[in-house]
């Protein structure tokens, strides 16, 4: 198949990544290409040149509650889907994968005579609500876990679960926790994160704490997560997902603090891959990913509950952890369930009823 991929534009898709979704377009555009489909990345300049990508613009990046950096980058972001857009039209595409989050290309869909699928990674939020609901008649849209398919039942009634996969063999099985004994946290270090509620966890705990990602939030890092630093919590870098898995599969347990309705977190998916046991705030997709056996849950926002999740974490079977990543995460399942919507889309088939939920709810249930 000619596919054409669209990513959101605010940062590169490259490593080391920004967050899951860069990291999601990432191995789904490589996944793709490898199985000798004709790939075309519409992404932001500095994406993997692997992925041979069609950088059309800067990273437009984020405005952190700035209206004046706001609207500049919606003008940017507007001007870059249409010229995306007009390239679509040209290509001569077989379908179109959207991962952008932006409204134009589900509002240009009318025009395109290439099929489109939609991976929704997001809960519903008003500029990429508005776009769903302006999309073309019968397209397919996809959720990557139960609970985000939930939150769009209204806008997407048939939106079909994919569940998000990692690359096993980067983030391979380790049998036994390093010595230093430490619990550990990664991801975006910004407040709806909660990494400052992990830091106080670890610490009521009484196990050390180390901890990844990216500052984008300069403010929330000077004034939440420095103060904290030191007596067995330390930052331990931006990583790679080499370096990313060294780390996890070192580590005694994983700290997973959403303060949002997490739709799917690849973190835990990572963690579980490498057979370390997960602590988490139950929020959005995360009671879908942990069961019993691979990880222990908290309340959510509740400090006290996750220090005695991770108490409980700790103790778990890591063989346990590394079977269920294995049987529900894996990176060529999820590019499988893109390919069958892909041509499903082609062919032509009317939408079905109700939610397809294949072996991820299943498994989960």
């Amino acid at each position: 198949m000619k596919i054409a991929v669209i990513a959101h534009l605010k940062f590169p898709i490259g490593q080391p990544y920004l967050g899951g979704l860069e990291m999601h377009t990432h191995h789904l555009a490589g996944a793709l290409r490898r199985r000798g489909h004709r790939v075309t990345l519409f992404a932001s300049e500095g994406s993997d040149p692997l992925l041979v990508p069609d950088p059309v613009c800067p990273p437009t990046g984020d405005a952190l509650g700035d209206p004046v950096a706001f609207a500049r980058i919606a003008r940017a972001e507007q001007a870059a889907y249409e010229r995306i857009v007009e390239m679509i039209e040209r290509g001569g595409f077989d379908v179109i994968h959207n991962n952008s989050l932006h409204p134009l290309p589900l509002k240009a869909s009318h025009r395109l005579a290439a099929p489109m699928v939609t991976a929704l990674h997001t809960p519903p939020f008003d500029s990429l609500s508005e776009g769903v609901a302006a999309a073309k008649p019968g397209m397919i849209f996809a959720a990557v876990s139960p609970s985000l398919a939930q939150e769009w039942a209204e806008l997407a009634p048939n939106a079909r679960i994919i569940g998000n996969g990692i690359d096993l063999s980067t983030f391979a099985f380790s049998p036994a926790a390093e010595s230093a004994g430490y619990v550990f946290w990664s991801g975006r270090i910004v407040p709806e994160k909660g990494t400052h509620l992990a830091i106080d966890a670890a610490r009521k705990a009484g196990i050390p704490l180390r901890f990844a990602g990216p500052q984008p939030n300069p403010r929330y890092w000077n004034e939440w997560i420095a103060p904290r630093l030191g007596e067995g919590v330390a930052y331990v870098g931006h990583l790679s997902h080499a370096e990313l898995a060294r780390q996890l599969g070192g580590a005694r347990a994983a700290i997973v603090s959403p303060r949002w309705e997490e739709p799917f977190g690849l973190v835990v998916a990572e963690a579980l891959a490498c057979g370390t046991p997960v602590a988490a705030f139950a929020r959005g997709a995360i009671p879908d990913i942990v069961d019993r056996w691979s990880g222990a849950l908290a309340g959510a926002d509740d400090v006290e509950d996750l220090a005695r999740a991770i108490i409980r974490a700790v103790g778990l079977e890591r063989r346990a952890c590394r079977h269920r990543a294995e049987t529900l995460y894996d990176a060529a399942v999820m590019t499988d369930g893109y390919e069958d919507l892909y041509r499903e889309v082609l062919s032509g088939a009317a939408p079905a009823r109700r939610p397809r939920l294949p072996v991820l709810e299943r498994l989960i249930a």
